[in-house]
């Protein structure tokens, strides 16, 4: 059997999966946070037919012959580029202007991290995220409070009825990885902490290389809609390349079925 079917089988494979993740960043184009996928890919084994320096008389040969077995996929990396920040009326929408994440505490006690800024305040006025994760470390606003804000440096101030100055509530922290592109994403905008990323580094917003904070805003997925098109765009030519790539090969193998002495 031609090797060239099975090579171009490798390529629309791959190609299929690139498809994928791309459809994935543009559903998730208006997603809050959002960090787009790259697929990247890996050249696979090589049929080894002469090997360059082969002794061929006095000399040796100056190239190898090989020929190459097709395409997998190597890696899909998340790229954490800054989304656009987006103004909104809600005070306890908070964007990440730079690295860093908000660290909240999962339903089973475990830790997760998001740029998803979008909180709300529960029954007891606890800090949370839409699906009621606590953020960490937790702050709790009174019922009473009014005129929350949060300033760059994560503190949150709110003024109480029968005082003249605003009171501290608490403190947002952030959270550093060294590399946070191990991190594994776990749907609901959270990330989990794996042994590519590294350990958890907390610190206060703007220090230790961590980004600030915007109150009253929100950050945008970084997906860039044109760039996916075109990325669309060339998956599917390629896609396409690599099965009339099959068909000339079916071809091939016919027309020496069909020959006659």
């Amino acid at each position: 059997m031609m090797r060239a079917l099975y090579t171009a089988a490798t390529g629309m494979i791959a190609q299929q999966y690139n498809i994928d993740t791309i459809s994935n960043n543009l559903a998730n184009v208006n997603t809050t946070g959002f960090r787009k996928n790259t697929a990247h890919f890996q050249d696979l084994i090589y049929q080894n037919l002469r090997a360059p320096g082969t002794p061929v008389g006095p000399s040796v040969v100056p190239v190898g012959q090989d020929v190459g077995l097709g395409v997998k996929v190597g890696a899909s990396e998340k790229t954490f580029t800054q989304g656009v920040l987006q103004q909104t009326s809600n005070p306890l929408n908070i964007a990440i202007e730079g690295d860093g994440f908000f660290q909240v505490t999962q339903p089973d006690g475990t830790a997760a991290y998001t740029r998803d800024g979008s909180f709300k305040r529960d029954a007891n006025g606890s800090i949370v995220t839409a699906d009621g994760y606590f953020l960490s470390p937790q702050i709790t606003i009174p019922q009473n409070a009014t005129q929350v804000q949060i300033g760059q440096d994560g503190i949150v101030t709110a003024l109480i009825p029968g005082q003249q100055q605003p009171q501290q509530l608490g403190q947002i922290q952030l959270v550093r990885f060294t590399n946070a592109a191990g991190l594994a994403p776990t749907g609901r905008n959270l990330f989990a902490q794996t042994g590519a990323s590294g350990a958890p580094t907390l610190s206060q917003p703007g220090l230790n290389g961590t980004g600030s904070l915007q109150g009253g805003y929100l950050e945008q997925s970084n997906v860039t809609v044109v760039e996916e098109m075109v990325n669309l765009i060339t998956a599917q030519r390629a896609y396409e390349a690599n099965s009339k790539a099959i068909v000339a090969a079916d071809e091939m193998l016919q027309t020496a079925v069909q020959t006659k002495r």
